[in-house]
Parts: C-alpha cells; sequence; structure tokens
C-alpha cells in the first residue's frame, strides 16, 4: 500500500455513532421497530462499535487494513472480557 493511502486512513477516521444512528433507523416497518429497541440487540450494536473502532486502531498501527476478522478475533481475545465487565457496572449503578 502506498504511503499516502495510509495518510488518508488516519484522516478518514470511521464515525462509529453514524453506526448506530443508520441501525436505528433501518427498522422493519412491520414490528414497529421491536428488534432495535431490544437490550439484546443495542448491546450487539455496542460491541460492533467497540470492534470497528478496535480494527480502525489496529490498522492504523499496521498501516494497512487487517480486515473485520482479524480485529473481531483480536478484540474479543483481549478486551471483550473487560468490555463486558464495564459495561455491566455502568447499567448495575444506573
Amino acid at each position: 500500500m502506498p504511503r499516502n493511502t495510509v495518510k488518508q486512513l488516519s484522516i478518514l477516521k470511521p464515525n462509529f455513532d453514524m453506526d448506530k444512528k443508520e441501525n436505528q433507523e433501518a427498522g422493519n416497518p412491520g414490528r414497529n421497530g421491536v428488534a432495535l429497541k431490544s437490550t439484546l440487540y443495542q448491546e450487539f450494536l455496542e460491541e460492533r462499535s467497540e470492534i470497528l473502532r478496535h480494527k480502525w486502531l489496529e490498522s492504523e498501527k499496521a498501516r494497512k487494513d487487517i480486515g473485520f476478522e482479524r480485529a473481531l478475533l483480536d478484540w474479543v481475545r483481549h478486551y471483550r472480557s473487560n468490555w463486558k465487565a464495564s459495561r455491566r457496572n455502568e447499567v448495575g449503578s444506573s
């Protein structure tokens, strides 16, 4: 990958909140958005956002796109348990 492409990656930092908004608006009108309102689905969206953030950070370090699968496996192996514990603490203290 040419060096100038790597520089462009850092400029094009993904907007993870945009993913959340798009997913929330993509509801199935026949079901009145029940799935979108479920806590399980919201948890999935939050986890997916963290994985995408991890993918972006690790791709920046590697100076190339590491791919979603590699980012997913690395995130699950190194960060998921702590992330889940901190989410439980946040929900429990609310």
